[in-house]
């Protein structure tokens, strides 16, 4: 289990030319906030927040980062919001590799590692895997070289009539489960690259035959599973996604560690007896 470097780091958002107002009128009115309770969480008045947003007023730095933070903002975008106000980003985006980051990858790998027998794995922003452990590795034996490298991504590994979409035995519910949770996450940031993702996972043939593969028999789920065959048999596992409290850096931000719990006790007995 290796953690793999990032790429080299990126710029933000290129501003539109239209200056800050009407980007962040258009975080306000996604995230559905009036401006009077923009301007009440923020200690501002509604007065002023409308003359930002119609560009009669330059906010300052400070006022960027504030009505970003109630906004909530991602920080990625928040460079963008004080690049199209003037202002150099605040946020730096150091690559994975870099040693700054040398007790981040440490500590994930350890925590990953610990999981064991138990599939981890961290991705970023795309789905792009960065680190995974050996429960993963178990899960994808026999799946095609070109889709493990160079730089494996989370969502075709999954979705992929070649990746293990035809091992899952309830895929669609899985597929509709991962597509709704790609939605949400364009909907939270303005990604063209995570929306191109969408749009190629969605548009995968389904495996012949899938169906929602349900147990021949009633089980009380906590949470929706994933019920996937690994030698014949049909484990299953429900995911558990963790991001990184108040990141200061664009890569830790878009960081996420994503941990499967089996979800009966025969998954958990196979998979101890595999590494026993």
């Amino acid at each position: 289990m290796t953690t793999a470097a990032s790429g080299p780091a990126s710029s933000p958002t290129a501003p539109d030319g239209k200056g800050v107002g009407p980007l962040l009128r258009a975080w306000r009115e996604r995230r559905r906030v009036s401006q009077l309770e923009l301007a009440l969480r923020a200690d501002s008045s509604a007065r002023h927040i409308s003359f930002v947003e119609t560009g009669r007023s330059r906010p300052s730095e400070e006022m960027v980062l504030r009505l970003a933070e109630h906004l909530d903002v991602p920080v990625r975008e928040r460079n963008a919001l004080l690049l199209a106000a003037g202002y150099a980003p605040h946020y730096p985006e150091t690559p994975l590799d870099d040693p700054a980051l040398a007790a981040l990858r440490d500590g994930m790998e350890r925590l990953i590692r610990g999981y064991e027998p138990y599939p981890a794995l961290v991705v970023d922003a795309t789905y792009t895997v960065v680190a995974a452990n050996r429960g993963i590795a178990l899960l994808l034996e026999g799946v095609p070289e070109p889709l493990l490298a160079p730089a494996p991504n989370a969502m075709r590994l999954t979705l992929h009539p070649e990746g293990l979409a035809p091992r899952i035995r309830n895929l669609r519910a899985w597929r509709g489960h991962l597509l709704e949770q790609m939605e949400r996450q364009i909907a939270l940031h303005r990604s063209a690259a995570l929306r191109e993702l969408y749009e190629e996972v969605a548009a995968y043939p389904a495996p012949p035959g899938a169906d929602d593969g349900q147990p021949a028999e009633p089980v009380a789920w906590f949470a929706l599973p994933m019920r996937i065959e690994h030698e014949g048999r049909v484990l299953s596992f429900v995911s558990s996604i963790s991001t990184f409290n108040t990141p200061m850096d664009v890569t830790v931000a878009e960081l996420a560690i994503e941990t499967f719990l089996p979800a009966d006790p025969a998954t958990a007995k196979y998979l101890h007896a595999l590494v026993g």
